[in-house]
């Protein structure tokens, strides 16, 4: 729902999706916090296309709940500013004081956007509140189809013959809130799980970039579910 209540109100991707929009002001240059608990593959595709002024940004943090996550490494590296906060107890979400201190390093940066890079625990309450519209996330399949873990395994297992890849606003939700951007990825016949995911991986590298170029261009509003480009990605 947006705002007015109006079918065709249109509210910034910096606000809430619902009915009360937040006052929020975008710093100079636009500012990115990255939370990633792997690799960080797309953190370095992200990362490429800010040097390579693609991305009309910086990016101010990188956040990690795991201390040898290769994320780490790639952001200090690229003399990012990069920090371990340990998630608390609990294997799939982050613990109240863990949220505390994830929401206030990214407070304190200051963002405009959060931007998750294979982030693996579910974001809940007081993280939410603290970004809410201003976050967002990539998942290895065509939303609304194959939501959660291995999303690559469960298109394959379930005989599609198109997969791919959606960036998303994140919500309340698992991987349900409202789309960004899709890149399409033909599923061979021979593919395996690996090989498939080799190929989704390729197209994320490419289509996170593009999404988040937008946000910070503010080229992107969203209608109701809807979310609207000015320019075709």
């Amino acid at each position: 729902m947006v705002s007015s209540g109006k079918a065709d109100a249109h509210i910034s991707c910096f606000n809430r999706f619902r009915r009360s929009a937040i006052k929020f002001t975008v710093n100079h240059p636009f500012r990115i916090g990255v939370l990633g608990s792997g690799q960080g593959s797309n953190f370095v595709a992200l990362a490429g296309a800010v040097a390579a002024g693609k991305i009309p940004a910086e990016i101010a943090i990188v956040l990690s709940d795991v201390e040898s996550a290769g994320i780490l490494a790639h952001a200090r590296a690229r003399k990012i500013s990069a920090q371990f906060i340990p998630p608390g107890k609990f294997r799939t979400k982050l613990d109240e004081d863990a949220e505390r201190a994830f929401v206030a390093a990214l407070q304190a940066a200051p963002v405009d956007l959060v931007v998750l890079a294979g982030f693996m625990r579910v974001l809940k309450g007081e993280f939410l509140r603290a970004f809410e519209g201003r976050i967002v996330n990539i998942h290895p399949s065509l939303l609304p189809c194959f939501p959660g873990l291995q999303s690559w395994r469960q298109a394959l297992d379930h005989g599609v013959k198109v997969a791919g890849c959606t960036v998303h606003f994140v919500d309340a939700g698992v991987d349900a809130g409202p789309i960004i951007g899709q890149s399409a990825v033909p599923v061979m016949d021979d593919d395996t799980p690996e090989s498939l995911h080799q190929r989704i991986h390729a197209a994320e590298h490419e289509l996170y970039p593009k999404c988040v170029a937008a946000l910070a261009r503010r080229e992107i509003s969203v209608v109701g579910r809807r979310v609207i480009w000015r320019k075709a990605i």
